[in-house]
């Protein structure tokens, strides 16, 4: 018996180690697709790119406000437009595809596809800061370590899930994560710009107008505190012949001209002060572009579309003020908002309403919720007060007016949903059901706003409230709305075709509370909390597209603030200098693969000197 139970046993063993047994081996890529293959691996250059392209001329654009700082990553100072064009980062993104990376100052990646709690970045040897001295993996720790301690808080929750970050060698640097659940991880963290450890340790909290030192394709040029900054091209930038950057930055310098409103930033642009312009007002686009350099063909206007999400650009309600706390008042809030009107006097009728917070894109939840969507929610609705457990469940539609400018019904509808809160009137003036004032005062900056915000404080006016619109200068806005001290603020939510991890930023609970976050709104709300999750642990690109769309229902439910206007695409005008590819990429204008035609630029020079 002994013999036979032996037999057995051996046989056993014999057989279990004949058992194939899949054990993931870590690879090493050059490019990484989060839940989506990477299209152009083996590319010359991107599609979008021309790799002829002449080099010269100056790119000019506009800015707005003031600066007093050269670095934007830390908490203080204001920092000036234009300083991604100093670094380098260690990957970077294609504008054709939702979230890819291709290399930069890595070559190379490896990582475990079964065990995403790790990856290392692969230094390119090649790859050199502006003094001629090598990249190194201690540069790359250095950096992450400075903005983990003491960069901006959003930054710091958007990349909270490193653990550790070690130096292999000099070439090597591994990321460790406090788990291998957000896939996403091992590409954020190839985004951020890299520092010399140098410069770090002597000036990284230092407001100056002297930058970190970098590694990337400008340095830094002329700087006119407060009214324009240039960045010269490095010709002797180490990363000009890598696959992502053959037919980009093409310009000798890139120039910033500030202003203080819209309305004398397009003065600007017709004198020649700056020549290339994303035009934002509609009233500009349709009646504006009549001045000489127009008519007699120096100027081009060109609509370029965009797969991406269409910005979220709302006014949002403080909810941190008690005024907001009850949904019906901030439904009260929406309806009082006269879309129809506005865009057919202000806007020529050229903008959308935004129905979603993805708008225009495939990540949008339109209808009601499938079948799949209910899966997912179904558990959270526990979590929701009443009328966002409702709506969550019903087709989203906005309130819309007439368009007459009077908007009766909707705020006979704000009337109503402001009495069922408990308001009540008194001697002609609104009061809170703890009977004080309703008070509400817009926070703003700049004058692009005002013509937009006034005619929605007479129709809250109308309603009793006491609103009134405060005009700040640009430091003073930006720290009264990093320390979240508003009633309202209008802020935008620019979107990617690739949602993760940044949205805990914009609607976590955690965010909430963290001063200079991107929770604007104050959200704290664990079934928004729960679906923020889900999407940063997507394990593949439908989950994302399903846990964004029951976000989306979630936060529409919720109605934190008032969706303004929007458009899909962009709208430039350019004086007739500048050239692209015949087809741009999908998802952005693709600005740093044009060029100058240095023909065209010499007779536009002609002209402005007339």
């Amino acid at each position: 018996m002994i013999k036979n139970t032996m037999l057995k046993t051996v046989l056993l063993v014999a057989m279990v180690s004949w058992i194939p047994v899949s054990i993931a081996v870590p690879i090493t890529t050059t490019a990484l697709g989060h839940n989506s293959p990477a299209e152009y691996v083996d590319a010359p250059f991107m599609p979008y790119a021309n790799p002829n392209a002449p080099i010269g001329g100056t790119l000019s654009l506009d800015a707005r406000g003031t600066f007093n700082a050269a670095n934007k990553w830390m908490t203080t100072g204001v920092a000036m437009a234009g300083t991604d064009y100093l670094y380098d980062t260690l990957m970077t993104g294609s504008l054709n595809e939702a979230f890819t990376m291709y290399p930069q100052l890595a070559s190379k990646v490896t990582y475990d596809p079964d065990d995403t709690s790790w990856i290392i970045y692969h230094i390119n040897p090649a790859a050199r800061f502006w003094d001629g001295s090598p990249v190194t993996s201690g540069d790359v720790k250095a950096t992450y370590d400075a903005i983990l301690n003491k960069g901006p808080m959003y930054i710091r929750s958007y990349l909270g899930d490193i653990k550790d970050i070690q130096v292999i060698d000099k070439q090597q640097v591994k990321f460790i994560f406090a788990s291998d659940d957000n896939k996403e991880i091992l590409l954020t963290v190839g985004q951020f710009p890299v520092f010399a450890k140098s410069s770090i340790d002597a000036d990284f909290e230092k407001i100056s107008l002297t930058p970190l030192m970098g590694s990337g394709p400008y340095k830094l040029g002329r700087v006119d505190a407060g009214r324009s900054v240039s960045y010269v091209r490095d010709p002797d930038y180490w990363g000009r012949d890598l696959m992502v950057n053959r037919g980009r930055y093409n310009f000798d310098m890139i120039k910033f001209v500030y202003y203080q409103s819209d309305e004398i930033a397009f003065e600007g642009f017709k004198s020649g002060q700056y020549r290339f312009r994303p035009e934002n007002k509609a009233s500009n686009w349709a009646t504006g572009y009549n001045f000489p350099a127009v008519k007699v063909g120096l100027i081009n206007k060109e609509a370029i579309s965009s797969q991406n999400p269409v910005p979220m650009q709302a006014l949002v309600m403080n909810m941190r003020r008690p005024i907001f706390q009850d949904i019906r008042v901030r439904q009260a809030l929406t309806a009082a908002y006269d879309f129809e009107w506005m865009n057919k006097t202000l806007f020529h009728g050229q903008y959308e309403r935004l129905q979603s917070f993805f708008h225009g894109s495939e990540l949008a939840a339109t209808g009601t919720p499938t079948d799949a969507e209910m899966q997912v929610l179904s558990p959270l609705l526990s979590k929701l007060e009443p009328v966002q457990r409702k709506t969550v469940l019903m087709e989203w539609q906005l309130p819309t007016s007439d368009g007459s400018g009077f908007n009766r019904e909707g705020l006979l509808k704000a009337r109503q949903l402001l009495l069922d809160a408990g308001f009540y009137y008194d001697d002609m003036k609104l009061y809170q059901p703890d009977g004080k004032l309703a008070q509400i005062e817009i926070l703003m900056t700049g004058e692009t706003m005002g013509r937009v915000l006034l005619p929605y404080i007479r129709n809250l006016k109308r309603l009793g409230f006491d609103a009134t619109l405060r005009q700040v200068d640009g430091p003073q806005y930006y720290e009264r709305v990093r320390r979240f001290d508003y009633d309202m603020v209008v802020d935008v939510f620019a979107q990617s075709l690739s949602p993760g991890a940044e949205q805990a930023a914009f609607w976590g609970s955690a965010a909430a509370d963290e001063p200079g976050n991107h929770n604007t709104a104050g959200i704290k709300n664990a079934a928004i909390d729960t679906a923020t999750t889900l999407l940063a642990n997507a394990k593949n690109r439908d989950e994302i597209v399903l846990y964004t769309q029951v976000l989306d229902r979630l936060l529409r439910a919720g109605h934190y603030l008032v969706p303004l206007y929007g458009k899909s695409g962009t709208n430039v005008a350019y004086w007739n200098q500048y050239r692209h590819t015949e087809k741009l990429p999908s998802n952005a204008i693709g600005i740093d693969y044009w060029w100058t035609d240095k023909k065209a630029e010499a007779r536009v020079n002609q002209y402005l000197k007339q």
